[in-house]
């Protein structure tokens, strides 16, 4: 789950360039990239309720080994910082451009 969050990163290249020959509408690259967010933050969600039913199951009995829900709970909340830092250099960047005088 978390490696699919990082793939979903990782295909998103801010030095790409489109070639002048292929221009791509503003429209595609606007729902290309609230696609990417989307995927990304849907599978940040999936790795959160996996650890919470990995949690649940635990303290309910029905699991005896601790160290996949302590696994699953790190990998959760590395996912989710993960997230929060990405959030905040998007913020960055947003407010970078904002300020750039054209």
């Amino acid at each position: 789950m978390m490696n699919t969050l990082f793939n979903n990163v990782a295909q998103v290249n801010p030095t790409q360039r489109i070639s002048t020959n292929a221009m791509t509408a503003p429209k595609t690259v606007q729902t290309n990239f609230a696609d990417t967010l989307k995927g990304a933050i849907e599978n940040l969600n999936d790795t959160q309720i996996e650890s919470d039913k990995a949690t649940e199951a635990l303290a309910a009995g029905n699991i005896d080994d601790i160290h996949n829900v302590m696994i699953s709970a790190q990998k959760a909340s590395i996912t989710l910082e993960t997230t929060v830092q990405i959030q905040k250099k998007v913020i960055d960047a947003y407010n970078e451009v904002m300020r750039m005088q054209v």
